[in-house]
């Protein structure tokens, strides 16, 4: 009985084996043009750069000097890389919370039941289809010293004309060509007020509470996954600041250093000195090791994100006991 029992396990047993293996290079049959895009589009560039912020390659020479930690001791010390990315900072400091608390505020207001909702709901998410050079240079001419339809509108009411985009001022149209896109992020949050339970919402009501009530102890938890995941995209786009900085700077004929030179200093943020670094002075060894620690700075800034969004963010399943029962 014993044998006829192990003769009949085993097919059954290779059968299952098989089945099991051909699952497997399925699998990696599927993944495999991902992999290797992965590998040949990242991993590769991204190693590549790492080595040669331990050298002093200048683009041309065949030859790459080591230097070691010398460029990573200047990143860190340098007055102009400190300067940018204290500036970079700074327009995170203003642009991710308007734009989470902007985007939050009209979604709850385009969420109510009022007529003629969705043609306004249309109308704030025209401009987050706008390619971002679009959006750059329309407003570079709306912001133009002397045809600019900003300073007509200034004049119109008495004032005088504004240099809009050279000195300090070039900061302030810089922010306001980031917050151009913030329909992307209201109709991300009007899908997220579409799961808030409705019977919690009554149940508040039933107990005595307001909106304002309803709306910080129920509408704000639920959606507090999708805030968190908007912090930190928007916090990861604005800190790669670069091409807007560039449309919106007067460009010449020539060359690719003089481009640098006529950004307006208030606009120098991290990447435009990076940029400066490659293609103004040709130093890629310093260039890739600024990279190198602004991948660090963007990685420490999402985990911090994380940390501290940790205690108030509420999700309906637990990812850690999910992953255990997993």
């Amino acid at each position: 009985m014993r044998s006829r029992t192990a003769r009949t396990t085993e097919p059954s047993r290779r059968r299952r084996l098989g089945g099991r293996r051909g699952e497997a290079l399925a699998f990696y049959g599927f993944v495999s043009p991902w992999l290797l895009g992965t590998a040949l589009l990242t991993v590769f560039p991204v190693g590549y750069a790492v080595y040669l912020s331990f050298t002093a390659w200048d683009g041309v020479a065949p030859f790459k000097p080591w230097v070691g930690l010398d460029n990573y001791r200047e990143v860190l010390t340098s007055a102009d890389t400190m300067s940018s990315l204290s500036k970079t900072l700074l327009l995170v400091a203003i642009v991710v919370p308007t734009t989470i608390v902007g985007s939050l505020v009209l979604a709850v207001l385009l969420n109510e039941r009022v007529r003629g909702r969705t043609v306004f709901r249309t109308l704030i998410y025209i401009p987050a289809i706008v390619p971002p050079v679009a959006a750059s240079l329309i407003w570079k001419v709306a912001f133009d010293q002397n045809s600019g339809a900003v300073n007509r509108f200034l004049r119109m009411l008495g004032g005088t004309a504004v240099s809009w985009l050279t000195g300090s001022h070039a900061f302030v149209v810089l922010v306001v060509v980031l917050l151009w896109g913030i329909g992307a992020g209201i109709i991300i949050n009007l899908a997220a007020l579409q799961t808030v339970p409705a019977e919690q919402l009554e149940a508040v009501k039933l107990d005595g509470g307001g909106a304002f009530t309803a709306f910080r102890h129920v509408t704000l938890p639920v959606i507090s996954p999708v805030l968190l995941f908007q912090t930190v995209l928007v916090t990861i786009t604005t800190l790669q600041t670069f091409v807007p900085v560039l449309l919106l700077s007067p460009m010449s004929d020539s060359g690719i250093s003089n481009v640098y030179t006529n950004i307006p200093n208030a606009n120098r943020v991290y990447m435009v000195d990076v940029y400066s670094q490659f293609f103004a002075y040709g130093r890629y060894g310093y260039g890739s090791a600024m990279l190198t620690v602004f991948f660090l700075v963007i990685v420490a800034m999402t985990v911090m994100i994380f940390k501290l969004a940790g205690r108030t963010v509420f999700y309906a399943v637990d990812p850690n006991a999910a992953a255990k029962e997993g």
